[in-house]
């Protein structure tokens, strides 16, 4: 994991409570002393698998070090991910499930009903996807779905057959799939799905800004942690406040054409080209 913006900070304490001990971090906040030692971990598990499978498979060749791929976005995946772990530790530490059985409680019963709130106002709303890792994706259009949203749009740059068979198989009928799509292709499939949040990156920010489409930032720059419990309470906060803002009935993406809510008229004009 990279740390962005404190999220391995998150896990750890996820990990602590479970008791388990977190010998080292790779990538990120990593320290030179716990790198030397981490061969001696009993477990890897690889949040960003792109960057770090091959690691894990190095070590697990050199050192006979097991690992776990897991993802950290969103609720059900956050939840299996602990699990997972559990699971490998419960036959040394027959309690641990039990433990963290207890924290996903207690994160959930502070987290859902702050979820039904903005399921609310979401509730038939669009979104499209269009990550660098597969991984990403899974977890969104679950997230996604959880905030009462459907995930008409969805890709990744660098995703295997075997990734896209699995969105198939987790997306809703008639969602388009896309594998290293370019900002033409893009372009053209939000406004044919008529979307109202785009989560992508740095290179896809300035397609929704173009289209007047609503955008969540979900690359290496952000600030703002999404991994864990937390991380879904500040993803559904940002997608409610970027989906719900007033500003898009004056766009024709996110307003439509014809006349708005503010009393102006989005039609072309007599007069207007296509170039």
């Amino acid at each position: 994991d990279f740390n962005l913006a404190g999220e391995i900070w998150i896990i750890r304490d996820y990990f602590k409570k479970m008791g388990v001990e977190t010998v080292a971090n790779i990538t990120g906040d990593g320290r030179v002393a716990d790198i030397q030692r981490a061969h001696g971990a009993a477990l890897n598990v690889v949040q960003c698998s792109g960057a770090t499978m091959d690691l894990a498979k190095l070590m697990k060749e050199q050192y006979g070090t097991p690992f776990l791929r897991v993802s950290y976005f969103g609720i059900e995946d956050m939840a299996e991910s602990l699990y997972a772990v559990a699971r490998f530790f419960e036959p040394r530490d027959p309690k641990i499930m039990s433990r963290t059985r207890r924290l996903v409680r207690e994160e959930l019963d502070a987290l859902l009903p702050r979820i039904k709130e903005f399921r609310r106002d979401l509730e038939g709303k669009k979104a499209a996807i269009y990550v660098g890792g597969a991984f990403k994706a899974f977890s969104l259009v679950k997230a996604f779905r959880l905030l009462g949203m459907q995930t008409v749009l969805v890709g990744s740059q660098t995703g295997t057959k075997e990734d896209y068979q699995e969105l198939y198989e987790i997306c809703d009928e008639g969602t388009i799939i896309v594998d290293d799509s370019n900002p033409l292709e893009l372009s053209s499939f939000l406004e044919e799905k008529a979307v109202d949040i785009f989560v992508g990156g740095v290179k896809e920010r300035p397609i929704a800004y173009k289209l007047g489409v609503g955008f969540c930032d979900h690359n290496h720059e952000r600030k703002l942690p999404l991994e864990g419990f937390v991380g879904m309470l500040r993803f559904a906060e940002e997608v409610h406040r970027t989906v719900m803002s007033p500003v898009w009935r004056f766009t024709r993406v996110g307003g439509g054409r014809g006349p708005n809510a503010a009393g102006f008229d989005s039609s072309p004009l007599m007069g207007e080209v296509a170039l």
